[in-house]
């Protein structure tokens, strides 16, 4: 991809069939300006199909469906105050008639206090009640388990059906307030402050609510890291994608939304009060495993441009996206040394039975999902940045590393299985009429 001015490659991923591949990386722009791009690659002929730009970079992107993936746009609306866009496209994009989609825009969601949308994947929930063996969460009693739910800010502008009508009128009323306010003396607000209050004013009716319809198994999740206090990703949010939404075929540039909703709401957010670096699925998509390195307990953001001090141990939190109910205790070993301005992305892996993750004590780590153990501490001589379990054989795990080596760990059991000496073979009986043959000469 150096033809085609990247810097380098971050991530790939493989569709449902094996057919393509998605190689997301840093593309270098004029005046050494970086962003994003992805690439659509062929595995019948490793032809370069399509490629598509991606804002911020860690988006990543992600497949929805065999042929079409997501991607990310990034627009500025203030200093502290954009809006992210999560574009659906078509992987071949070489189309015969002009009329025929091959890009449509899927969500467009606001993003205050410096905060953007990273690391994009999705759960498909059709393959929630395939067989799991993780213990539930009832069968660890004591346990306290952490609820989310919608991202509005109360339960009245998410169930108010007259918010959107009376909007206009709320946001100026709102707008006032905060302006008389600031001028009488009595509301000391920085400028950033003040620029996310008259954002979140702004928003208010103007956002179109989620369309609930969680009893259709087609749908799937859209999952990604956010925020709403600074920069540091500290939420996910989670946005339901109904079937109709799953084609570039329809509305090119969301036109189905309404003249006065500029921004699409959440139906869930996590907040992990922590920076999040990492997440990985389990192999049905149910559970969501999230690497976190906690901020101090009770701390405050008070300027979103300098987030809390983080832990240097990373918290391994998991989620059922089918309960929405966080389900098991942090799984711990690893740790990070990084600030919050320099922090690497650690990914995970989730096999039926184990979950493995990198680290930056230069060490890859496996556990065991179903009771909190930590297996494997497996050496690298830098920091570990991916693992990877073979979709075959779980007992074989790849860790890739900044010392520029990509190593193969297999379990003891199978290591004792290859091993083991194997029985000399016994001779073939001779063929019946092969004996009577040379008995007659």
């Amino acid at each position: 991809m150096r033809p085609y001015n990247w810097s380098y490659t971050q991530f790939s991923q493989f569709n449902q069939d094996d057919s393509l591949l998605l190689a997301s990386g840093v593309f270098l722009g004029p005046h050494n300006s970086s962003s994003g791009e992805i690439a659509v690659i062929s595995l019948d002929s490793f032809a370069l199909l399509s490629r598509v730009r991606n804002k911020p970079y860690d988006v990543f992107g992600c497949w929805l469906t065999e042929t079409s993936l997501i991607s990310g746009n990034l627009h500025r609306i203030g200093d502290i105050t954009s809006c992210s866009v999560l574009w659906l496209n078509n992987a071949f994009q070489d189309v015969e008639s002009e009329n025929v989609n091959v890009v449509k825009r899927l969500f467009k969601i606001q993003n205050l206090n410096a905060s953007t949308i990273r690391t994009v994947m999705v759960a498909d929930c059709s393959r929630f009640d395939s067989p799991d063996l993780l213990l539930d969460a009832s069968d660890q009693a004591g346990l306290p388990c952490r609820v989310f739910d919608l991202g509005g800010d109360t339960e009245e502008e998410a169930t108010d059906p007259g918010l959107h009508t009376s909007g206009s009128d709320h946001v100026k009323k709102g707008l006032r307030r905060v302006f008389d306010s600031v001028l009488d003396g009595h509301g000391q607000l920085s400028d950033c402050a003040l620029e996310t209050k008259v954002a979140e004013l702004l928003a208010q009716g103007h956002t179109k609510p989620p369309e609930c319809n969680d009893t259709d198994t087609r749908n799937k999740y859209l999952i990604f890291t956010t925020g709403c206090l600074t920069y540091s990703p500290h939420q996910i949010g989670i946005k339901q994608i109904l079937p109709h939404q799953m084609t570039t075929a329809g509305p090119v540039l969301g036109e189905g939304r309404g003249s006065d909703a500029f921004f699409d709401a959440l139906d869930h957010v996590i907040d992990v009060h922590g920076h999040i670096i990492g997440m990985g699925l389990s192999p049905d998509n149910r559970y969501l495993y999230v690497n976190s390195r906690a901020w101090p307990p009770g701390s405050v953001v008070a300027d979103p441009m300098q987030p809390p001090p983080i832990a240097e141990e990373i918290d391994l939190l998991v989620f059922d996206l089918k309960t929405m109910r966080e389900v098991k205790r942090a799984l711990r070993a690893h740790r990070a040394y990084t600030p919050n301005d320099e922090c690497f992305f650690i990914f995970l892996d989730v096999s039926r039975d184990f979950v493995a993750s990198g680290a930056e004590d230069r060490h890859g780590y496996i556990w065991d999902r179903h009771y909190n153990i930590c297996l494997a501490k497996l050496r690298h001589e830098d920091v570990v940045n991916s693992v990877a379990f073979s979709p075959q054989e779980q007992e074989l795990l790849l860790t890739a590393s900044d010392d520029a080596t990509i190593k193969a760990w297999r379990s003891p059991r199978i290591v004792r299985v290859l091993q083991a000496p194997r029985p000399r073979p016994r001779p073939r009986p001779r063929p019946f009429f092969s004996w009577f043959a040379s008995h007659r000469r």
